[in-house]
């Protein structure tokens, strides 16, 4: 309603002010937001920043270019997927077995067609795509409970092998051994020494003069020694000491104990086992890492 001393033009400047406020609050809102905006992008020293998480090398970078093997590393019944170069050691394949399990390399007994040599590389000793690792091993603590009482018994049975004639000339192995060398036995190769083959270890006699044969079953960790009656099936971990010795006039075989228990009447004899496999076998037996 107009007046002649302009209140009509109040009115008017009043319904514009009341409007400009509703405008304020849009304009604040899209600050609002903006501003959002920047401190998400930026950080109070105005540097950028990102809500992706930092990616962690693992160490396989250093390998990129490399020819690479994917393998399944079993131990203590779990398995893992490991990617290495085809190139690196046995050594280099625990360190990253260490990294995957926390056990030791020096604590790990690694098993793939035998125990792995650490000086060779995957390469050279055929290790293929897919290709499955055993690992054997235990903490510490757990191989110094074990161990100790081997010491023992390992120093005793030195002390007494010291004082004994050979043991090809004792009256309970001659019998044995003078009934010759086996027809079928595998051939020895003298000056080299070779992984465990991948079939049985046939041929030999054991202390009755039966035939017998040796199979490793190395997922199992278990050796087995089996006659034409039965095959008795040992966990590797259960076998205390391996004799080994040459048999006189015939240096490239070696006659072999198993001992299963703590004394020597538990020695399993062996006769006639190739001397190109008498390392591979006492290492997959007790294991390097073992104090033997």
């Amino acid at each position: 309603m107009a007046t002649q001393d302009g209140s009509e033009e109040v009115i008017m400047e009043t319904e514009a002010k009341v409007k400009e406020p509703e405008a304020l609050c849009e304009n604040v809102g899209k600050g609002d937001a903006e501003l959002s905006e920047t401190v998400y992008q930026t950080d109070n020293a105005g540097e950028s920043t990102s809500t992706q998480e930092p990616t962690v090398s693992n160490g396989d970078d250093i390998d990129e270019g490399k020819e690479m093997v994917d393998l399944k590393i079993i131990w203590n019944k779990n398995k893992y997927d490991l990617k290495i170069p085809l190139d690196g050691t046995g050594a280099k394949l625990k360190e990253r077995i260490h990294s995957l399990t926390g056990l030791p390399p020096a604590m790990q007994k690694v098993m793939y067609k035998g125990l792995l040599p650490e000086d060779k590389t995957l390469r050279e000793i055929k290790v293929t795509n897919g290709a499955k690792i055993m690992v054997v091993g235990s903490t510490i603590n757990d191989v110094l409970a074990v161990n100790t009482p081997k010491e023992v018994i390992q120093q005793e049975v030195k002390a007494e092998e010291n004082k004994k004639e050979p043991l090809c000339r004792q009256k309970q192995h001659r019998k044995v051994l003078d009934k010759g060398k086996p027809e079928d036995i595998m051939p020895s190769v003298k000056g080299t020494k070779e992984r465990l083959p991948t079939v049985p270890l046939a041929g030999m006699y054991n202390k009755s003069g039966g035939k017998v044969r040796l199979t490793f079953k190395l997922e199992q960790d278990q050796l087995w020694i089996g006659t034409k009656e039965r095959t008795e099936k040992i966990p590797m971990g259960s076998i205390k000491h391996v004799v080994t010795e040459p048999i006189e006039g015939h240096e490239d075989y070696h006659m072999m104990a198993f001992q299963l228990g703590p004394t020597e009447a538990s020695q399993y004899w062996i006769y006639w086992v190739p001397i190109q496999f008498v390392d591979a076998i006492k290492d997959t037996v007790l294991g390097k890492w073992q104090y033997f």
